[in-house]
């Protein structure tokens, strides 16, 4: 019955791709050299003018990869690279024909920098191809930085249901630089200094960089680099960045000490005997290069106060739910550590850490992270030390975390991981060891063949124990294949890390086409695409299979609309309890769901964003639709209204699920603000609030004052406020 509808979608498919399509095809990568001056300049934002900038080369070509790829870009921009002993410099200037016309749409330190006027550089300091740091900002003068590794693969997690930022590139990598901005009737400009303390690097005389940029031009939706990249690429693609020369750099020393202190004042107002307590806490965290590429962080009570609570979410399946890491010290250098499949088995999983498996607070003793590069070595150690909790039954616990990863040419590498959580209590035998192998082949610029296996060690479990991948990706000229295959032995047990589902044979393939048509009813990009996966458990019985068949529709003044329909499979073992005495017995329950999202321009005052899908749910109906307002008011105030809405109607019983979220900030200056998140859960009854002031300094430490509170039927259940102080001390400066 699904095979004409199903030809129907592939011969559209097929059809779309006729149409005409801009690609650059300029393969030749620029090159610019850094000029040494051995006086600094005053960062002020000020470029135009300046004699200290009049004596450097300024870079002036940029390629638009949107609206017309291959096209210089509509604006000038011009763009001067010097360095001291101790600090590398850029400054910009985006002339423009309308600056009373820039967009700003967030002044948070941090915030995303897609949706204004912005420019963004990337710096490959190993030279390598892969990894990488990421600075930007806008005309406000806000502060971004990230890490980016292996080109930000694996980065997000695609399963229905989850969510999150996971492994190549980290966007809570805070470090310690400045930049100044200033707006005029030429356009915009701004100064940015960066301790080279800041970064890793090799020391010695005339060393290379990879580089590029990026500006935003929003008024136009244009976005253009230096150098010139493919459409479905951005900064992240390290390997087709240009060349900084004439570097000659030493090693200047970095030992940075950050302390803080903290009062908590909390009541657990489920507990009759509970009272009001004040807990004072110190702890401390030191941060030292034993090599230019290579730095020792030590942490002592290690705290996460200021970090906002997790999002709330309703498991509608069998399957674990996936919350992502949230805490700056987990977060900062996490691509090193990453191994396996993002969201799916991943081998180390911070969250183990210091948080118990029903969400619950597991005091950090503290830890070291060694992490880094020595030649073209990837290097991370992590030793982390948990305190026992009685009343939980949570034995103290060491985890340790070692990973290797040695690259070569052409975007291929060869590594290897160990993960070890060993009990400290009195239970003997208390361990669990994963012991890992992978690597990637690059070939070619277009295509790369990865995988990994890995083997868990648990004591009285010895069969099964295993788990493998193996995967394919070609990815050129708006063609996007790849194709999986993923198995999970029954056995296989990585207690400090995370699975989405227990014991199963995956495979999956994924066929996508980026096409820029030529005036074709406003439309920017069309992308059609169809996807397939299916889960086997080791009887060979079907437990999952999922076809999606759907072509987004992105038109140039920021408008997009996604049209798809999915054939879904979900095979039931065991009568499963979905909701409050709503059961769906064991079985096999065959649908098809229509799939339909649109979302309007982000970067204006109002935005929506709505999601529906309609179709058979476990031998019965689900509508399942969530949209999201987002209210802009300048570049102050920033907020986002979503409500998440399933009503599922079941042959046993029909129930609905809610979830609500208002996320609101208000931002003084880039570095003082007020963020709020207020949620409600229906399946919970739960209203949860989270306020944080934040004002920062240097690497996002400072002043910070958090809030929150859960109520259930009325009634209060636990409430606390937390004042926080951290300050960096460079003792090497």
């Amino acid at each position: 019955m699904q095979s004409k509808p199903l030809l129907a979608c592939l011969y559209l498919l097929m059809g779309l791709p006729l149409l005409s399509l801009a690609q650059s095809n300029n393969n030749e990568r620029p090159s610019v050299s850094a000029q040494y001056i051995e006086t600094a300049p005053l960062i002020d934002g000020e470029v135009l003018g300046e004699e200290y900038w009049k004596a450097v080369t300024a870079v002036t070509d940029l390629w638009q990869i949107q609206p017309n790829s291959g096209q210089a870009a509509s604006e000038k921009t011009e763009v001067y690279i010097s360095y001291t002993n101790t600090t590398f410099y850029i400054a910009i200037v985006c002339h423009d024909a309308e600056p009373d016309k820039l967009v700003v749409s967030d002044a948070r330190r941090d915030a995303s920098l897609d949706n204004t006027d912005s420019f963004i550089f990337l710096v490959d300091t190993y030279h390598d191809g892969q990894n990488g740091f990421i600075f930007g900002t806008n005309s406000q003068g806000v502060e971004y930085d990230a890490q980016v590794n292996n080109e930000g693969q694996g980065n997000f997690n695609v399963n229905r249901q989850q969510g999150g930022i996971i492994g190549g590139f980290n966007i809570n990598w805070d470090a310690s630089w400045e930049v100044k901005a200033k707006v005029g009737t030429f356009g915009w400009s701004a100064e940015f200094a960066i301790p080279l303390r800041t970064l890793r690097f090799k020391s010695g005389e005339n060393q290379s960089w990879g580089f590029n940029f990026r500006r935003n031009i929003r008024k136009s939706n244009e976005i253009a680099y230096w150098a010139p990249m493919p459409i479905q690429f951005d900064l992240n693609r390290v390997s087709m960045a240009g060349e900084l020369t004439g570097l000659n750099l030493k090693n200047p020393g970095n030992l940075k000490v950050i302390p803080y202190v903290l009062g908590q004042v909390a009541r657990d107002y489920e507990d009759p005997d509970s009272k009001t307590d004040l807990q004072p806490e110190v702890g401390v965290d030191v941060k030292y290069s034993v090599t230019p590429s290579l730095t020792l962080d030590l942490t002592y009570n290690t705290d996460f106060a200021q970090v906002e609570v997790d999002d709330q979410q309703v498991n509608l399946d069998r399957f674990n739910l996936f919350f992502p890491e949230k805490r700056p010290f987990f977060l900062e250098n996490a691509g090193q550590f990453s191994v396996g499949s993002p969201g799916e088995v991943d081998l180390f999983f911070s969250r183990r850490i210091g948080i118990g498996t029903n969400g619950q607070q597991v005091p950090i003793i503290g830890g070291a992270r060694l992490s880094g590069k020595v030649n073209k070595t990837n290097i991370g150690f992590l030793s982390m030390f948990t305190e026992g909790v009685e009343e939980e039954a949570i034995d103290p616990n060491n985890f340790t975390v070692a990973r290797v990863n040695h690259e070569f040419a052409k975007r291929s590498a060869v590594g290897a991981a160990f993960i070890n959580r060993e009990g400290m209590g009195d239970v003997e035998d208390d361990f669990n060891r994963t012991f890992a192998f992978d690597g990637r082949l690059g070939i070619g610029k277009k295509a790369q063949l990865s995988g990994f296996y890995a083997r868990t060690v648990t004591p009285g479990i010895n069969d099964g124990a295993q788990s493998y991948q193996f995967k394919s990706n070609y990815l050129w000229n708006g063609l996007d294949l790849s194709a999986a295959y993923t198995e999970v032995g029954e056995g296989f047990n990585p207690e400090v890390g995370f699975l989405l589902r227990n014991a199963f044979r995956k495979p999956e393939l994924r066929i996508l086409k980026q096409i820029r048509p030529k005036n074709f009813i406003g439309i920017l990009e069309l992308r059609p695409h169809i996807s397939y996966r299916s889960y086997w458990d080791f009887n060979n019985f079907l437990v999952t299979s999922f076809l999606h068949v759907d072509n987004h529709w992105e038109w140039k003044n920021g408008t997009e609309l996604h049209t798809g329909i999915n054939f879904t499979l979900e095979g039931v073992v065991e009568d499963f309890e979905i909701s409050n005495e709503v059961i769906v017995p064991a079985g096999s329950y065959r649908h098809h769901e229509a799939q339909f999202v649109f979302f309007t321009n982000p970067s204006k005052m109002f935005s929506i964003n709505v999601r529906s899908v309609t179709g058979g749910f476990f031998g019965g109906k689900r509508y399942a639709n969530s949209g999201t307002l987002a209210i802009r008011l300048g570049d102050k105030f920033n907020s986002e209204w979503s409500l998440i809405h399933n009503d599922i109607q079941l042959p046993n019983g029909d129930f609905t699920t809610d979830i609500f979220r208002a996320r609101l900030s208000y931002s003084f200056t880039p570095l003082i603000f007020v963020q709020s998140l207020f949620q409600y859960n229906s399946v919970s009854g739960i209203w949860s609030s989270n306020a944080r002031f934040g004002w920062l300094q240097q690497a996002n430490t400072g002043l910070f004052l958090v809030y929150n509170e859960t109520t259930a039927d009325g009634l209060i259940r636990n409430r606390s406020f937390t004042v926080k102080y951290s300050r960096v001390f460079d003792v090497l400066k």
